[in-house]
């Protein structure tokens, strides 16, 4: 039996209720885990600009912790440097790994999921080559189709870090070599203007985002620490030195491009190797206000976080991928994630509120049944800042395995 309630209302500016579209909080048919209750359409809708610059966002971990962990064949399992491209009904994860093979050298390899919930088969994308790593992937897809990877390698030929740019029209064919493609030292982008380039150490701080014909590189460099820098090409591979971005002791690791009311917003995302991660914002991509925190570590398992990357799936940001792990060595990490969802919670008849701690996915929340019960109760469901009511439920059962969904 099915249950369909709905309650039909909005927030004016001023927190007034008034009437609006209708909120259905339906019963569907199938099968939650025992000891909990799954509700779907829980996603992030449009990007909010002003619910990012007020730091009030409801971001709620995955249940699976990690969420992707290295391959068990190899003995070489360190996994940690994700970023997700929106391919339209799906995302495609590139990642920078020793994903289970036999020796510690830093590769590329990519999956694809549409849901974040199943994902599918593995692939090397780029082996190290002439280099002993090459890792800390940013990746985009043009309009036109094309794939652009921008990843660290090292040594370069003064025994540091660099940036190495990676193209495909396909995503199988790499700098036209079918994949995996072996990088080569004349991979190595230039940059134009910056006169610390040629003795700078440039590793896992190397952003590429495009705009209006334009690529953006976002970077920085341990000899001159402090500063996230940008420079800008029009082939992706010949930079010119554009300024410093922002100022923190922070690395970037990814930048999205948005729009609230036809403008752009840029949203940057950024780590320091420790407990915590970033987020800054900019209206014109080269200036950020200062940075926000994103989140902290939960645990032992993600106590050392070093690396971000955004999920976004149009102009909703629906939370990040984050590589993280449990020793200071920075060599046993596995990939997180977070979302940044609708806030449920069950209210039960006696006072008592269960809320949604957990997710499966960008869409999907956790309610946990206590167990052996199924106390009575209604459903609440409140906006991304986890305070603005949405919708609210007729009477109904928190049962065991049930499965709930919000719609129009």
């Amino acid at each position: 039996m099915r249950l369909i309630l709905a309650m039909a209302v909005c927030f004016l500016s001023m927190g007034v209720m008034c009437m609006g579209a209708d909120l259905k909080i339906t019963q569907i048919d199938g099968q939650a885990e025992l000891g909990t209750v799954e509700f779907h359409g829980v996603g992030s809708g449009d990007f909010d600009a002003d619910l990012w610059k007020s730091g009030k966002l409801n971001i709620v971990p995955d249940v699976r912790s990690p969420l992707i962990e290295p391959r068990k064949a190899g003995l070489f399992r360190n996994i940690y440097a994700p970023s997700i491209v929106d391919l339209g009904d799906k995302w495609r994860v590139f990642y920078g790994a020793w994903d289970g093979v036999p020796t510690g050298n830093d590769r590329i390899y990519s999956l694809e999921t549409a849901d974040f919930v199943d994902f599918g088969a593995r692939q090397t994308v780029i082996e190290h080559g002439d280099f002993i790593h090459c890792c800390n992937v940013s990746a985009l897809r043009l309009p036109d189709g094309m794939f652009r990877l921008m990843c660290t390698v090292y040594p370069d030929k003064d025994d540091l870090n660099k940036p190495a740019t990676f193209t495909s029209p396909d995503g199988v064919t790499w700098n036209g070599v079918k994949a995996p493609y072996p990088a080569k030292m004349s991979d190595i982008i230039s940059i134009d203007g910056y006169d610390k380039y040629k003795a700078a150490d440039i590793n896992g701080m190397n952003v590429i985002m495009y705009e209006d014909g334009m690529y953006r590189l976002y970077f920085d460099n341990f000899k001159d620490f402090g500063k996230v820098y940008r420079a800008s090409s029009k082939d992706g591979k010949s930079f010119k030195f554009d300024g410093i971005s922002l100022e923190q002791n922070a690395f970037v690791n990814d930048v999205k491009k948005l729009s609230v009311g036809g403008k752009p917003v840029y949203l940057m995302a950024l780590h320091m190797n420790g407990s915590a991660l970033w987020y800054a914002l900019s209206d014109d991509g080269l200036k950020f206000d200062p940075s926000k925190e994103l989140a902290k570590n939960l645990g032992t398992a993600d106590k050392f976080m070093v690396a971000v990357g955004w999920v976004t799936r149009g102009n909703r940001v629906l939370g990040f991928l984050y590589g993280a792990g449990e020793v200071g060595d920075l060599n046993r990490n596995r990939i997180f994630a977070r979302w940044l969802q609708k806030k449920v919670v069950f209210v039960a008849d006696d006072g008592t509120r269960y809320e949604g701690k957990g997710a499966l996915g960008p869409d999907r929340q956790i309610v946990t049944v206590p167990q052996g019960q199924s106390p009575r109760g209604h459903f609440e469901v409140f906006a991304e800042d986890g305070v603005t009511l949405l919708a609210k439920s007729a009477p109904c059962g928190l049962d065991s395995g049930a499965v709930f969904t919000l719609g129009q």
